[in-house]
This record gives C-alpha cells, structure tokens and sequence, in this order.
C-alpha cells in the first residue's frame, strides 16, 4: 500500500531548497490572497524561523512583509484621493491641484510608489530649474509630492519618502531668490492717508484694515460686522474669502486709534450688517482677492509711488508690519496681529527697527587703529614691505 503524503498545514509557508550547491534557501507563503516569495537566506534553519515568524503574523493580522510593489497602482491614482482630502484641509489645494497636473503628473503620474527615487526627484528639480520655473516654486513643488508620500507611507502603501533622501546639493538648488527684506512698503504715513483719500468706497476701507490692522486680502474680504467689536477696539479674524485661515487659528487684532474712526463711520453708513465690505459683483458673491489691485495701482501711479514690486500686499500688510517696526512696536505682538506661526517669519523686519545698531553697538570694540604714529599705507603697497626712507635712491 502507497504511503499517504502528508499534507502541509494551511498557512504554514513552504520551504524552497537551493537548486544548485551552495546556493540560498528560500521561502513561499500566502498572505492576503496573494501568493508571497522570499529568498536569500543561507540555511534550512534560518529560512525555517523567518517562516515560522511570518506565518504568525500572518495569522494575527500583521504584515509580514511590506506589500507588493508590483500590484500598487499608480500615482496619478494615489494623488486622486490626497488631492481631494487638502479640499478639507488646506486653502491652497486647487492650486495644489494645478501644479500636480501640470508640473507633478506627467513626470511621476505614470510611476508606481517604489519607482520614484531620490535620484528621479533630483533629475526632476534640475529639469525645472533648465526651464526657467522659479527656485521657490520647484520648492513647493517637491514639498507637494513630499506630503503625497508622506500620506502613502504612513498608510503603508509606499515603504519610505523619496523626498527626504536629497542631497543637500540639490536642496540649496531651490533656496528662494527673494529676499522678504527687499519687499518695497508704503514708507511715509502721510502717503498711506494719501492713497486712502484717493480710493473708493468700499474698497478704501478694504485697504485701511489691510494697511492699519495688517489683515490678509482674505480676511478683508471674509471679515463680517459680527466680528468687530468697536467698543473693546478687537477684530475676531475667523475666516477667509476660501474658507479657512491660512493659519489655521482664529485670532484677535486690536483697533489701532487711526482705524477706529473709519471704522465707525463706515459702520453707519453701511448699515453695519453682513460683511464689512460689501460685494461688488452683481451676484452677490464675495469680491476676487485680484481686484483690489486694480483699483490701487492708477492710484499709485497719480501720486507717483508706484515702483516694481508694490501691489497690494505689499501697500497694505507689509506696509502695516514695517510700520510698526519702525515705529517701536514689538515682534512678538506684531506676530500674534499677522497669524504668524513662528515669530522667525515675523522677524524679517527687524532690520527696519532704527534702535537696530546704535551708538554703543558701534563702539562695542574699544580700538582706535589711527592712535600713535600708524602710518597709512598707500594704495596697492604690500603690507609686508615697509615703505622706503625719504631721500633714499
């Protein structure tokens, strides 16, 4: 009578010995359907116990192994479902949603997670920056697909975030070439009560809580009557023109003492219900944050103050921020005014603060180099030759 074969229980794995002498053993299994492979290992014995340690977690719910690669699908499907979940979370995602269209996806949509390599990323910065696309946008751009990765690595899907593994070459590479210091600013009060004068209602009440409470064009635009509050001089910034602050956070603004008489007669003559600025489109809807710029320019340009550079954000949030610096006012409370997340961002216009270096820092080294009898050297003289003698040859 034949012997009965001895069946191998379900799940345990199978043991694949070496084909040739001396070569490796290797290990199959199932797991989740699909029929899993492992080889490399240079005993019976240790094959066995990586076998043996799988198929437990196997048979507790815990992966043995990362998934397969070969069956993930692409990243123009991953990016679908991250894209639509910043819709909840970040006020910039159709912007996102652009730069994945038209930058991201035809160089890594047809890529599956594994495919994509610091190298890749590498060539792709270095493609962008030949085509003349701005340091600072490469920058967003990497950041974009970092948060992508970030997203498939933390479900699992991808084993590591190709984004973190470039050089510090290709870093420097796309270091912003703007310097926030550089930003032109209304420098003159009486040139801010100017072009207030000149702008028309509502939008010169637009641009008074832009330039004397430091609110974003959003936020201008968003803001409700509800939400000031003239007899505690406060302003609850609570949303934007897109919905969420780009902050994230509510925060208050106090009613400086040239805002608040504006503020209380425009209260009264617009009736202080529904929005602070009313729409200026016959639909009703809020107002495009571009078109306060086509009312300031002409404005700018009449009073001969126009420069490169000087829009509205510049005429109206920086120009508040570089005034109070200029005026004494402190970093810390002027970073809880903007929403700023980190007083470094606010820091950039310290250098405007004119206590910055004062007579005392410019003495702080006590050496006077022309005391005694220190002979100047001339121009181009070595300062390791001494000068010639007089009458000398």
């Amino acid at each position: 009578m034949a012997r009965r074969r001895r069946r191998r229980p379900h799940g345990g794995g199978q043991l694949v010995a070496p084909e040739l002498p001396g070569g490796t053993w290797a290990i199959r299994w199932r797991e989740a359907g699909q029929r899993r492979y492992q080889g490399g290992f240079a005993t019976r014995e240790l094959a066995q116990r990586v076998l043996a340690r799988i198929a437990g977690d196997v048979a507790t719910g815990r992966a043995g192994l990362p998934p397969d690669p070969r069956g993930m699908p692409q990243l123009h499907v991953l990016a679908g479902p991250f894209l639509d979940a910043r819709d909840l979370t970040h006020r910039a995602a159709d912007t996102d949603r652009g730069r994945w269209k038209k930058h991201l996806a035809p160089w890594f949509g047809a890529k599956k997670p594994h495919e994509v390599n610091a190298s890749l990323v590498r060539h792709f910065v270095e493609v962008k920056l030949s085509e003349g696309l701005n340091p600072a946008t490469i920058r967003i751009l990497v950041a974009l697909l970092s948060a992508l990765f970030a997203n498939l690595v933390e479900d699992g899907v991808a084993t590591a975030n190709p984004c973190h593994g470039l050089p510090r070459s290709t870093r420097r590479l796309m270091k912003p070439t703007h310097d926030p210091r550089t930003t032109p600013f209304i420098e003159k009060l009486a040139d801010i009560r100017r072009i207030f004068l000149l702008l028309p209602l509502p939008i010169s009440i637009a641009y008074a809580l832009g330039v004397l409470a430091g609110l974003r064009t959003g936020e201008i635009f968003a803001l409700k009557w509800l939400h000031v509050d003239l007899a505690a001089r406060r302003i609850h910034v609570r949303e934007s023109v897109k919905g969420p602050l780009k902050d994230k956070d509510s925060r208050v603004v106090p009613i400086l003492d040239p805002l608040l008489p504006i503020l209380a007669g425009w209260k009264l003559k617009s009736g202080g219900e529904g929005l602070v600025i009313p729409p200026l489109r016959s639909d009703g809807k809020k107002i495009d944050k571009a078109t306060p710029g086509s009312f300031l320019r002409p404005v700018l340009k009449a009073l001969g103050l126009a420069r490169p550079g000087l829009g509205w954000y510049e005429a109206t949030r920086h120009s508040f921020a570089s005034q109070w610096v200029m005026a004494g006012g402190s970093i810390e409370k002027l970073k809880e005014i903007l929403g700023h997340y980190s007083v470094v961002m606010t820091e950039r216009y310290a250098h405007l603060k004119p206590e910055l270096f004062t007579p005392k820092d410019m003495a702080v080294l006590d050496l006077d180099l022309a005391a005694g009898d220190a002979v100047p050297v001339p121009l181009g003289q070595s300062l390791g030759r001494a000068p010639a003698a007089q009458g000398s040859k």
